[in-house]
């Protein structure tokens, strides 16, 4: 399993208030999507997302996004290393992504950008 960085997730109330400062920072243009009724910008090393407080009540529990070659690989290592995949393998607009407990018990996204 090879990690290839982090995204940092940041929970914002207005998404287009907010990319034109993320696109400055980061030197580039947000990819945006919509996921389970969330608005989500990628921009750089960050992930902002707004939405219903519902749904952002679920998503805060994730501690950071982090980018593998291969979610399948992961979560066969999360597995023997003693995490639990709690959600995926899936496909996303972007890849692939797994939700993973860790046996200190943090909740990580891990993500990949095979098809």
């Amino acid at each position: 399993m090879e990690i290839l960085g982090a995204t940092l997730r940041i929970y914002v109330d207005d998404l287009d208030k907010a990319i034109p400062f993320y696109e400055g920072l980061a030197g580039g243009r947000a990819m945006r999507f919509e996921r389970g009724g969330v608005q989500v910008a990628a921009v750089g090393c960050f992930l902002l997302m707004s939405g219903p407080e519902s749904q952002l009540e679920v998503l805060r529990k994730v501690v950071a996004t982090i980018a593998v070659t291969d979610v399948e690989e992961t979560a066969r290592v999360v597995r023997e290393l003693g995490g639990e995949v709690i959600a995926g393998p899936v496909p996303t607009p972007a890849g692939r992504n797994l939700i993973a407990r860790h046996p200190d018990g943090a909740v990580y996204e891990y993500a990949d950008r095979r098809a």
